[in-house]
């Protein structure tokens, strides 16, 4: 549904260029607000875009303002949408768990990885012409995922959209700045971050409906119409601008590092699922990656345009937001994989119902982020407020845990709307403090640069959480079925092929007779048991992130 949540008020003022002030930490005026989309502080890369003409006839400035909206929004929606599609993809391809969690980590690997460089693309070369760029391998890539034979070109296809997601999205943002003067930014941004949070909120409805309707393989082709409407408005009615004193140097060398990093991270945790922990090819995927990672760090340190400068972590406040971004959205990104999945799998919902169950979320922060944005901010200071809310986020994480209580009398209501109401409380108390930590922690003409760091830390941390978390999830349904399936003396054939959690249609028909309602009942109650234990480690992120606001941010109002 959304792989991460965030919002703008459209009062955000950027700063003007003709004055001569110095540089000031964070600037009040700034008010983070409400949009639910795909990561904090995506609205902050519209600070400070320059450098193309203002002059523009009003009908052109809100084509240009649709071509953004359309194409940010076609990323934000493929980065969580596919999350209602994965049961019905995984039994039409018999895929494995771990091929699904990469379809997901795929996409949100190569968007990480390549955000910052993506949107310094932009400022180099023309923010139009990479915009354009990134919507046409976005496209590109959603036909080749509609039309994906089996799992491993699905995959590839997904790494693909990344990229062109990485290109777009920081393009989009940059573009407004660019077309819209001081007078006129402020109500384009409201509108953007309005779009975003219907788009953030409603897709993966839209979504699971079309894979009621047809196919999963139609929440891919849906892109192509969008991203083709996309170019030609962009084409028509975006100025191609660039930054003046853009750095001519890409930081290809962090950029590589960090995907190759992350992803070998990321590809031992989903090999742990099925070889173990102590398994060599384990160990050595993520202890390589490690050691590609601290490259990265290094690479960054001597870099003369390093593309995530280090010297913005001296700065505690941001150090420990980044810190709370990640244990936050690591219990966030994981809920949202697992519990449509859950949903669906167990209890038998619809992917649409399965979208729509998510829904309490956004519609609770996109209600009530402007009082948080506004006066409890401002009297309670952020970290305060960071504190609260990641303690309430963690209830509400821990609220799933008791849905194994329920037994076969749990329903929606009872068993997770509470929860989902819990979390999308705490996550409205942390999202406006996070973004505001964020600003005030640098310089004012760093904005752009902080909220891309914070924005590559909230992907990274679903990254890591969908690739952990996976093991909790396998392991614990795997043990949970095996003792209610030798409870049920199940024939060892047909315990073991029922033990996975993707068997094969076929498989189930040929094990039919086995298939009484006990063994129903016993696959229900162990995925129930596994997304408990899923939902207790997200509580515990939750409770980390509730520690490292209470030590590492300053008490500022």
């Amino acid at each position: 549904m959304l792989d991460r949540i965030t919002g703008t008020e459209a009062n955000l003022a950027p700063p003007d260029p003709d004055r001569s002030d110095p540089p000031t930490r964070g600037a009040p005026s700034y008010r983070p607000a409400v949009a639910v989309s795909a990561s904090p502080c995506d609205e902050l890369a519209i600070v400070g875009a320059r450098g193309s003409p203002r002059d523009r006839p009003c009908r052109y400035k809100r084509l240009a303002l649709v071509a953004t909206i359309l194409g940010s929004s076609m990323a934000f929606i493929d980065g969580s949408v596919v999350n209602v599609a994965l049961a019905a993809l995984q039994a039409e391809l018999h895929a494995s768990v771990a091929a699904i969690q990469w379809v997901v980590d795929a996409y949100l690997l190569m968007l990480a990885s390549l955000v910052l460089v993506g949107g310094a693309l932009g400022d180099r070369y023309g923010r139009r012409r990479i915009f354009v760029c990134g919507i046409v391998i976005f496209m590109l890539a959603s036909a080749a995922c509609g039309l994906a034979p089996d799992s491993a070109t699905l995959i590839g296809a997904r790494a693909v959209q990344g990229v062109g997601a990485a290109l777009l999205v920081p393009s989009s943002l940059s573009i407004i700045g660019a077309v819209f003067d001081d007078a006129e930014r402020g109500r384009a941004i409201g509108i953007w971050a309005g779009c975003a949070a219907i788009t953030s909120a409603f897709g993966p409805v839209a979504g699971g409906w079309l894979v009621d309707a047809w196919s999963w393989r139609a929440i891919f082709f849906l892109n192509l119409p969008i991203a083709a409407a996309t170019v030609v408005l962009a084409l028509l009615a975006v100025p191609d601008s660039h930054q003046p004193n853009a750095p001519r140097r890409m930081d290809w060398g962090g950029a590589a590092a960090a995907a190759v990093g992350l992803g070998a991270v990321a590809y031992g945790l989903t090999l742990a699922t099925t070889h173990g922990f102590v398994s060599p090819a384990v160990l050595a995927s993520v202890a390589g990656g490690g050691i590609v990672l601290i490259g990265f760090v290094m690479i960054e340190a001597t870099s003369r345009q390093p593309m995530m400068p280090l010297d913005v972590f001296q700065s505690r406040d941001f150090s420990g937001a980044n810190l709370v971004t990640l244990l936050l959205y690591f219990g966030l990104g994981g809920t949202l994989f697992f519990l449509p999945f859950t949903l669906i799998r167990a209890h038998g919902f619809t992917a649409t119902q399965g979208g729509a169950a998510l829904l309490p979320i956004p519609l609770i922060i996109g209600g009530l982020s402007r009082f948080a944005g506004g006066g409890l901010t401002d009297r309670f200071g952020p970290r305060a407020l960071l504190t609260a809310g990641s303690i309430v986020t963690a209830a509400g994480f821990a609220l799933f845990a008791l849905v194994p209580l329920f037994g076969g009398d749990a329903s929606y209501w009872s068993a997770f709307l509470p929860a989902l109401v819990v979390v999308g409380l705490g996550m409205t108390l942390s999202v406006t403090p996070l973004t505001t930590t964020v600003i005030a922690s640098v310089d004012s003409e760093r904005t752009g640069l902080a909220s891309g760091i914070n924005n590559a830390a909230a992907r990274v941390a679903s990254l890591i959480a969908i690739a952990a978390l996976g093991i909790v999830f396998t392991w614990t349904h795997e043990a949970a079925l095996s003792a209610r399936l030798d409870a049920l003396h199940i024939p060892h054939e047909a315990s073991a092929v029922l033990r996975s959690v993707a068997p094969s249609a076929k498989q189930f028909d040929r094990l039919a007779p086995q298939r009484d309602g006990r063994v129903a009942l016993a696959e229900r109650a162990a995925l129930d048991t596994a997304f408990r234990a899923v939902a207790l480690v997200c509580a515990a992120g939750a409770l980390g992130g509730a520690l490292c606001a209470a030590l590492m941010i300053g008490r500022r109002r």
